[in-house]
């Protein structure tokens, strides 16, 4: 197993020069009183200094769409201040309240035993929304009489002032006759959309949901023939590897959205059916069996024209907005080019072509890959008892499906407010988030897992701790893959039952199947390459042209400010957005951009005001 590279510092109590028993003689509601009544009042005079004086010298501030109508994080005194000359007069922050309620009061938290922090909830008002926000406190100095000062503050805007989400209290209470106000609203016989979604996955429904309910006319279009086929198509075994506490959609998860029935780990074609019903249930305009034909951006008018094929039906409209919602990688697979393959007398396909193993008993299957569509492709294959074997290329970052559930249920569970576990988990700026993350992957590598990562090693599998040590979410971060996590194909690679060539490359096919750059060849009746998807500028290029794509920056992967780059946000062209994610991503991140749209119409902000 790869090593961790480094370990980022973190505020822990030896680095700080604090006892745990000053930490614990401290009260944190007066602490927090102390620390927010001096932040308010010098927010409320616009005292720059002051409020630079309440951060740690490395303390950072992340806004997500409050300030900057964007996802930024700002670290140190020099770059908050950066925010603040910018944005806080032009912001108008003010009507600050502490929460009290249980889980946002004042409280001591320890994400290890040996980092503590005072964490508060509060709520806040701008000059056009209202927003919630979270900060991490640390001991200034070690002495008694030491003050606290922010290692992390999360400003997070929750809804537009005077454009409120038309849901609870201000659900609509028109009476007319449903069906025929859904006939109009599907047709758009009043007018063009203002916003295009294409694509009708959980990213593409999920925003589409929160921008109809905020007022803003939009169509999502969708290939397939029915919403949900994306997930109905995949391969029969898929499932969800983690929770349905962790996968809740946006405007059902005020309570436990699926039925108690429902399994924990959802099934693909399950998950397929709930998604057509969302699109049902929300009312959501989708068309399917529609595809984009072409799109012309006019800058005069800043707008696209958008021509469609619906179902052989050509339509033209003309949009403010253009979001692509493609999938991870744009769903476009990706293969490798090897020579031989006009040779080769066996069947080759890519993971996105499989369906199940019934179709390969008797049959000799090679997959390459090692991540989790390989695992789940190879353990399919091995419970049809097929003659399977793995080719892994590079190390494999492997967690248990029971660690990476005990890790998220700690916020993710039938009892926490999912909008809370949501805010909390976005508190920290990744820089923490991958310090404190370094230390569980290390200890559940020890613990937890360590039978399951020597077994591997045992048979040769190569393992790795992710990205600089930090596991899961810096793969998902900055790679989108490279993972998997296990539900059973690792204990039939260390028993042997799904067999295993590791630490080499393909060089070429053979005649009857791959020859391996270790001068070893694989014989094979069939070959299914698990290698992934290709990069989102595929999509942007293939619904916009390379023009557009040339002024399109980087899409996923992070910034320097620990933020995903180009999804989510400002793409880098004018009306054109990039959505990309698994479900949770798609729940927490379809609120913000729904609000960066919506404000974007009203004209409540001018993107060159953004840059700093």
């Amino acid at each position: 197993m790869e090593t961790v590279q480094r370990l980022s510092t973190l505020p822990t109590l030896d680095s700080l020069g604090v006892t745990k028993a000053i930490v614990e003689a401290t009260s944190p509601v007066e602490e927090v009183n102390k620390w927010f009544s001096a932040f308010a009042d010098a927010i409320h005079t616009s005292n720059i200094a002051s409020i630079l004086d309440l951060f740690h010298d490395k303390g950072s501030w992340r806004d997500v769409v409050a300030l900057t109508w964007s996802l930024r994080t700002l670290e140190g005194r020099k770059d908050i201040k950066r925010l603040l000359d910018a944005r806080l007069e032009a912001t108008g922050l003010t009507t600050f309240q502490l929460r009290e309620e249980a889980r946002k009061a004042p409280a001591h938290v320890a994400p290890l035993p040996d980092l503590v922090f005072i964490r508060f909830c509060f709520t806040f008002e701008t000059l056009h929304g209202k927003g919630s926000g979270v900060c991490h406190l640390i001991p200034s100095s070690p002495h008694p009489e030491v003050s606290w000062k922010a290692h992390a503050l999360l400003t997070h805007l929750d809804t537009l002032k005077f454009f409120p989400v038309q849901a609870g209290i201000f659900r609509s209470r028109t009476i007319l006759t449903w069906e025929e106000k859904r006939k109009h609203e599907l047709e758009f016989t009043s007018g063009d959309p203002e916003v295009l979604v294409i694509g009708a996955g959980q990213c593409g429904l999920q925003v589409a949901a929160h921008l109809k309910y905020m007022g803003v006319s939009t169509l999502v279009i969708e290939q397939n023939a029915r919403v949900g086929d994306n997930w109905r198509t995949r391969y029969k075994s898929l499932f969800l590897h983690n929770s349905i506490y962790y996968n809740q959609t946006s405007y059902l998860r005020q309570s436990s959205e699926f039925p108690s029935t429902w399994p924990y780990f959802s099934p693909a074609t399950k998950l397929g059916d709930w998604f057509e019903g969302y699109a049902n249930f929300l009312d959501l305009n989708v068309w399917t069996s529609s595809r984009v034909v072409k799109t012309v951006w006019d800058d005069a008018t800043k707008s696209w024209n958008v021509d469609i094929d619906r179902g052989g039906t050509s339509h033209r409209s003309k949009v403010k907005h253009v979001i692509l919602a493609p999938g991870h990688g744009g769903s476009i697979s990706r293969s490798p080019d090897l020579s031989g393959k006009n040779c080769y007398r066996g069947r080759v396909l890519h993971s996105s072509e499989y369906k199940a193993g019934s179709g390969y008993v008797g049959k000799k299957v090679v997959v390459v890959g090692a991540c989790n569509s390989a695992h789940d492709i190879a353990l399919d294959l091995c419970n049809h008892d097929v003659d399977v074997t793995i080719i892994q290329r590079s190390s494999t970052f492997v967690v248990s499906q029971q660690a990476l559930a005990a890790g998220h249920g700690v916020t993710y569970n039938d009892d926490f407010p999912t909008e809370l576990a949501d805010l909390l988990g976005s508190a920290l700026p990744w820089s923490t988030q991958k310090s404190i993350t370094q230390r569980t992957v290390l200890r559940v590598a020890g613990t937890t897992d360590k039978a399951l990562l020597e077994g591997l090693k045992r048979v040769g599998f190569q393992t790795n701790l992710g990205p600089e040590g930090a596991g899961l979410s810096a793969l998902v971060y900055e790679r989108g893959g490279g993972f998997y996590i296990n539900t059973g194909a690792s204990d039939k690679i260390i028993d042997g039952t799904i067999k295993l060539k590791s630490g080499c490359s393909v060089g070429h096919f053979t005649t009857h199947g791959l020859a391996l750059d270790d001068g070893t060849e694989l014989q094979a009746d069939v070959v299914i390459f698990a290698t992934g998807f290709g990069d989102l500028h595929d999509s942007v290029r293939l619904v916009c042209g390379e023009e557009v794509a040339q002024k399109v920056g980087p899409l996923w992967g992070l910034d320097d400010e620990g933020e995903l780059r180009g999804v989510w946000k400002d793409s880098g062209h004018e009306g054109l957005w990039i959505v990309a994610g698994n479900l949770s991503r798609a729940r927490i991140h379809s609120m913000h951009l729904a609000l960066q749209i919506k404000a974007r119409l009203e004209g409540l902000f001018r993107r060159e005001e953004l840059v700093f």
